[in-house]
């Protein structure tokens, strides 16, 4: 009967081998123990929320800011775009004015010649009432002064009258009309203000009127 006899470096070979761990089990062993996935999973949670809640403020933030922007920017184009109609309505003014000299003129002067300039009086009242009629339809308006109380936010006092007719601060001659343009003023009403007389200064004791 023929034996078979292993050396001693098979023999632990073999062994080494059977003893070797399977990779399931180096990977439990590599895993931290006393740590629960649904923990971690619930904390990953938490810090996603806040991360997405610092986001929408941000957001929101930024939406409010650029709805600002936008409102500035649309306030300061209608705001241009008034200022550029005013200034051109303006220059229109003294074009009403001479037409209101004229009429005045003519006014004065109609008796003296008998009537003949009637027709270019007549124009001119045309010619003025077409252009006050256009600034009314652009929203130009005259200012009311005459009777009313003086303010200086739609008034320019040029001079004072003493008079006892009326009260104090009263405008009692409208010497240039002013108009106001929607909210906004074209040029302020040119006018004299009632004051009171002064009283005459008291005679002193033992003097005479002469």
């Amino acid at each position: 009967m023929t034996r078979l006899y292993m050396r001693p470096s098979e023999s632990s070979g073999l062994e080494g081998e059977i003893k070797t761990p399977s990779g399931e089990e180096t990977e439990a062993k590599s895993e931290p123990e006393g740590t629960d996935p649904m923990i971690q999973l619930q904390a990953d949670l938490i810090v996603a929320k806040s991360e997405a809640e610092q986001w929408r403020d941000r957001f929101l933030r930024k939406a409010a800011e650029f709805e600002n922007y936008r409102k500035r920017v649309e306030k300061e184009k209608g705001e241009s775009v008034v200022l550029a109609k005013s200034a051109v309505l303006a220059e229109l003014l003294p074009v009403v004015d001479a037409c209101e000299r004229a009429l005045g003129s003519f006014s004065s002067t109609e008796e003296e010649t008998g009537g003949c300039l009637a027709q270019y009086r007549e124009g001119f009242q045309l010619l003025y009432r077409q252009l006050a009629d256009t600034l009314a339809r652009l929203g130009v308006v005259p200012i009311a002064a005459m009777g009313e109380t003086f303010d200086p936010n739609f008034h320019e006092a040029l001079s004072r009258e003493e008079t006892v007719e009326h009260d104090e601060n009263t405008v009692v001659v409208e010497l240039r009309t002013g108009y106001m343009y929607g909210d906004r003023l074209l040029r302020p009403a040119q006018v004299k203000v009632a004051i009171r007389p002064q009283a005459p200064p008291r005679q002193l004791a033992g003097e005479k009127d002469v």
